[in-house]
């Protein structure tokens, strides 16, 4: 074997060793390729995912506020409402008049004035325009004179110094109980609930 021969053989070998080599580096490259392709697309959904959990929490939690101010504004509006016709029966109460008005006060005196035994003096208030009427009723009630007028829609306010009790018997206090106690089906009427 010459030394040509065998250069050439080194060289042969060397030349497949070098594509063996750049065969090798070649795949490699294409796994590294591959595996970073995959892992690209996982982030990508991954992030997909994270975008649409975000998404889907952010349209919950508006949808959520706006139902939220929608039960707000409804209940405003029904307080509203409520509030006008407690209104409207203050105005009706108000305009009771002539026996009917001294019948209701005749009533809510009697029943204050139990409260008040053998009192000597005892003050009964009422409303401004009621005046004259409280003066005709308690011509019945010895000791019982009018005092100041109060701001009420009528009905009686009686006390006495001498025992410091004081009963408020005005329509609007017999209205307020009344109207605190029906409150749950005044509503459900009004509003078919």
């Amino acid at each position: 074997m010459s030394l040509e021969t065998v250069v050439e053989d080194i060289r042969d070998e060397a030349r497949a060793r070098a594509m063996e080599i750049r065969s090798e580096g070649e795949e490699r490259a294409e796994e590294i390729v591959s595996e970073a392709e995959d892992d690209a697309e996982e982030i990508k959904a991954e992030a997909e995912r994270d975008a649409e959990r975000a998404i889907e929490q952010e349209r919950e939690q508006k949808l959520s506020s706006a139902k939220l101010e929608a039960k707000q504004e409804r209940l405003d509006a029904r307080r509203r409402v409520i509030e006008e016709i407690k209104g409207d029966v203050e105005a009706e109460i108000a305009a009771i008049e002539g026996d009917e008005r001294a019948e209701l006060t005749r009533t809510l005196l009697d029943a204050a004035a139990a409260e008040f035994g053998d009192a000597d003096a005892v003050t009964v208030h009422g409303r401004a325009d009621d005046e004259e009427l409280l003066e005709t009723i308690l011509e019945e009630y010895e000791g019982f004179s009018v005092g100041e007028p109060t701001d009420c829609l009528g009905g009686v306010v009686v006390e006495s110094d001498a025992s410091r009790v004081r009963v408020d018997n005005t329509f609007d206090s017999v209205l307020e109980s009344a109207w605190d106690d029906n409150l749950r089906e005044i509503s459900a009427r009004l509003f078919e609930e």
